[in-house]
C-alpha cells in the first residue's frame, strides 16, 4: 500500500521558517516526481513546488520563489520543503503528491493527508 505522509507543519511567526517532510512507504520516491500543493480556506489549490525524479528539474510558484527550497533524501525516502521568510499569506494546508513536474506542476497520482501551516503573530 502506497502512503505519502507529511509532517513538520505548525504555527510560526511572520519571517520564521519551517521544514515540511513528505515520507513515502510502498514506493521508492527517487523514481517519482514529487510536489507540494497548498490550499487555504476559501481559495483554490495552488501548486507550490516540485522536484523531478532525476532532480534535474525543479519548479517554484512565483509566490514562493526565493523563499522555499525543495529537496529529496533518497536514503530516507523523503522529500522536503524548506520554507523561509514565511508570510501570513503562506497559511494553508500543505499536501505532497506524485506530480508531473517541469515548467509547472500538476497532480498525477498519490496524495498525502496534508499538514497545517499557520503564519501568524
Amino acid at each position: 500500500q502506497v502512503q505519502l505522509v507529511e509532517s513538520g507543519g505548525g504555527l510560526v511567526q511572520p519571517g520564521g521558517s519551517l521544514r515540511l517532510s513528505c515520507a513515502a512507504s510502498g514506493l521508492t520516491l527517487e523514481k517519482y516526481s514529487i510536489g507540494w500543493f497548498r490550499q487555504a480556506p476559501g481559495k483554490e489549490r495552488e501548486g507550490v513546488s516540485c522536484i523531478g525524479s532525476s532532480e534535474s528539474s525543479t519548479y517554484y510558484a512565483d509566490s514562493v520563489k526565493g523563499r522555499f527550497t525543495i529537496s529529496r533524501d533518497n536514503a530516507k525516502n523523503t522529500v522536503y520543503l524548506q520554507m523561509n521568510s514565511l508570510k501570513p499569506e503562506d497559511t494553508a494546508v500543505y499536501y505532497c503528491a506524485h506530480v508531473y513536474c517541469g515548467w509547472g506542476i500538476s497532480p498525477r497520482g498519490y496524495w498525502g493527508q496534508g499538514t497545517q501551516v499557520t503564519v501568524s503573530s
